[in-house]
C-alpha cells in the first residue's frame, strides 16, 4: 500500500503545480488600473489568455535577451527561451517587460511574453 502512495507523489505534485500556475492572483491591487482590461484581454498566438497584470512578472533589463533570433528570460536563475508563439506582438502600453510564467515539476514554463523597450 506504501508503494502506490508514494508512487502517486509525483501525479499528485504535478495536478496541484498545474492547478495553481492556471489560477489568477488578482487580489484587488490592480481593480483600478487604466491597463487593467488591456492586459485582461492579452493573448498569446497560441491562443490562451495571459491573464492579467497581477499574474504577470515584470522584469528588469538584465533579466531578458534576445539569443539566436529568440527572446528568452531568466526565472529562478534559469534562462528559458520563450516560444514563438508566447510572444504579444501588439505594442506594449505598459513600457516594462512582463512575463506570465507558469510551472510545471517545478520547471517555468512561459505562457505569454511582452517586451519592453531594452533601452
Amino acid at each position: 500500500m506504501a508503494i502506490v502512495t508514494f508512487r502517486m507523489i509525483p501525479l499528485l505534485t504535478a495536478i496541484a503545480m498545474i492547478g495553481l500556475s492556471a489560477e489568477a492572483r488578482d487580489d484587488g491591487r490592480y481593480a483600478n488600473s487604466p491597463l487593467k482590461g488591456w492586459f485582461e484581454s492579452l493573448k498569446s498566438k497560441a491562443g490562451g489568455p495571459c491573464c492579467a497584470d497581477a499574474d504577470g512578472t515584470a522584469l528588469d533589463e538584465v533579466d531578458w535577451d534576445t539569443l539566436d533570433g529568440h527572446y528568452r528570460v531568466r526565472l529562478l536563475g534559469e534562462w528559458i527561451t520563450v516560444p514563438d508563439d508566447a510572444v504579444i506582438k501588439e505594442p506594449n502600453r505598459a513600457g516594462r517587460t512582463f512575463v506570465w510564467p507558469y510551472y510545471v515539476n517545478g520547471r517555468a514554463m512561459i505562457r505569454c511574453f511582452m517586451p519592453g523597450s531594452m533601452t
